[in-house]
């Protein structure tokens, strides 16, 4: 099973997970402070929802979920051989889940990942490699996943000064 995902950067977690579901008529699979996703079915969508105030509205990062590291792999080799840059997270913790994924830049600049979730987590995680580039860290409490600044302490919640992709 392959599905593709949207990050989007919201204003408002709460009235964002109550617009988009009712959108998919789907409530939300995992929510946690600053953050919450959604597996909608049809369309086949991993939609994701990043609490970045001031940011709403905006592609964080896009995405396709694959079934298996092993696909990751293959994904890694195929696009090395397309001659594009690949940026590799192999057991990486990353939006409350430990994932292995491949990171590509589009023509513009747009973040994609091909991923597949390992185990969930109970934190955010911390992603250093591609996005890191764009984000603002305060001090050394903080962290950078999928385009976001967060507190790795025991309360994560994105921060004000989170990168955009």
């Amino acid at each position: 099973m392959s599905r593709m995902q949207l990050a989007l950067n919201v204003d408002d977690l709460d009235q964002a997970v109550e617009f988009y579901s009712k959108l998919f008529n789907v409530a939300p699979a995992k929510r946690k402070p600053g953050y919450a996703n959604f597996a909608v079915v049809e369309p086949p969508l991993k939609l994701v929802l990043l609490e970045n105030p001031g940011r709403g509205g905006t592609i964080n990062h896009l995405g396709v979920e694959v079934e298996s590291s092993d696909r990751v792999r293959s994904e890694i080799a195929r696009l090395s051989e397309e001659g594009l840059f690949t940026e590799e997270e192999i057991s990486t913790t990353c939006c409350f889940a430990t994932q292995d994924k491949v990171w590509v830049s589009g023509p513009a600049g747009e973040k994609w990942e091909i991923y597949t979730v390992l185990a969930d987590s109970e934190t955010f995680g911390t992603s250093p490699k591609l996005l890191a580039d764009n984000a603002t860290q305060s001090d050394e409490q903080s962290a950078v996943c999928c385009g976001t600044s967060v507190s790795t302490e025991a309360d994560p919640a994105p921060s004000t000064a989170a990168a955009c992709c």
